[in-house]
Parts: structure tokens; sequence; C-alpha cells
């Protein structure tokens, strides 16, 4: 496959770089939230590009889109819910999975969880979340939750759906423990062994909570895989064994 970017997930892709010829894989968007517009447009025209190359190859285009999308009122973390983004970065990714569906060419549109792994940027949630709790005081918003996907999973899960030659889908991509970041960080503290201040921030923090129910219909293989409620768990120890956290403070 074309592998598209050379950030957190284009590196982590690189072994199947000569697997499932028939896609080209965006792994080169907007990496994060609250950046100006013309981020926005470059990812949007560097969409259109992709667009194009794939009518012209003859290959299906897979997006890497946001389960951020999700989190508005009664929404269930389904494909199929009407999307009302709470944030500009949802509503930018919603956007070009509209531009993708609409122009005909066949794609694949993953919305990811929060997927954890080394290599990846500090500014990330979990990197910026150890760098607390090391300095002794953490800042949580209460009732905030977010699913985690080791990416070493997300690997063999877009492994198998591209092997399978999943098409002209919308698919959750997570794990479906869907956690407290208040447990994600008691977890931390456990295996660093360090018991820093907790600074708990009140008011309406919005979860984004994805379902896998269809994922799991579409690749009935994710359930030997060990997902599901308290894999937060194991991710995170194996992140911070990767990145030598565990290493360090044993």
């Amino acid at each position: 496959m074309q592998i598209i970017g050379n950030g957190f997930l284009a590196h982590h892709l690189q072994p199947l770089r000569d697997a499932h010829p028939g896609f080209i894989v965006l792994a080169a968007g907007v990496p994060r939230q609250h950046l100006p517009e013309p981020d926005h447009r470059r990812e949007a025209a560097l969409v259109e590009e992709m667009i194009r190359r794939g009518r012209r190859q003859g290959r299906a285009l897979v997006f890497f889109s946001t389960a951020s999308m999700y989190g508005g009122p009664g929404c269930r973390g389904r494909e199929d819910d009407p999307i009302v983004p709470s944030t500009r970065y949802g509503a930018h990714k919603r956007d070009l999975e509209t531009r993708i569906q609409e122009s005909g060419v066949d794609h694949l549109i993953l919305r990811l969880g929060y997927v954890l792994g080394p290599h990846g940027p500090d500014f990330r949630l979990v990197p910026a979340l150890i760098r607390q709790i090391l300095s002794g005081r953490v800042q949580i918003y209460r009732g905030a939750r977010r699913d985690m996907l080791h990416v070493s999973d997300f690997v063999a899960i877009l492994d198998r759906l591209l092997g399978a030659g999943v098409t002209n889908q919308v698919l959750n991509v997570a794990s479906g423990d869907c956690v407290e970041i208040l447990h994600v960080v008691e977890h931390i503290e456990r295996l660093l062994r360090v018991t820093p201040e907790h600074r708990i921030i009140e008011g309406t923090h919005v979860s984004h909570c994805p379902s896998v129910g269809k994922l799991r219909t579409v690749l009935p293989a994710v359930a030997e895989m060990g997902l599901g409620p308290g894999y937060h768990r194991r991710a995170v120890e194996r992140y911070l064994t990767e990145t030598g956290h565990l290493g360090r403070t044993a």
C-alpha cells in the first residue's frame, strides 16, 4: 500500500508498506486540535490530491478520521448516528469524510479513538499526563473519558480490514474500553509508584466514546484480540514499558 505521511501512524504502518497494493493510506492529516485554518486547508487540499490519485490509479483511499466528533446530546457513538461535532477539529474531519464519500472514489473511513504508542508527539494526552504526574501535580477534567487503543493493535486491525478488502464503509476503530481519564491517571500512578496531587477541573467536558459494534460485525476476529473492558490498563502498561518509564522508576 502507499503510505502518505511520516508521522506517528505512518511510522508504525511501515511494516505493511509492501502489503495491500490496492490501497492508499493517508496518514498525514492535521495532528491536533486548535490549529489555525491554514492547516485545515492544507489537509483538505491533500485529501483532494489523494482522491485524484485514487481515481487515476484505481486504488481505494483509507482516511483516518476521529471519534472526537462524537459526544453531542443523545449520541451513542455509532457510525450511523447523526453527527453534530462538539469541536472545530471534529467538524473539519466530518467535512473531509463527506467530501471523500461524495467524490466517488473507493474509500475506507476510519474514525479512530485515542491510538497510544511510542514515537508519538509529546503534546498528546498520555505523554502530557505522564509529565504532570511526574511533576507532582496533575490536572484532570471530571467525567472526561477516552477510548485507548495500542498502536500495535490498531495496525493489526487495519491489516485485517485491508486484507479482507473492506471498502466504502465508515468504521470506528477503538478498543471498546472507554474509560474515565481519572482511572487512567490512577493506573499510571500505581505503575510508576508515585502519588501526585490531583487538581480536579469541574464543568461539562465532552466524552468521545465510539461504539465498536459495527467493527466487530465487519471484522469478527477483533473479538479474539483481548479488547474490551479493562484493556486500557494493558495498553498503558505496554506504553510505559516501551517508552522506558517503568524501567526508570523500578
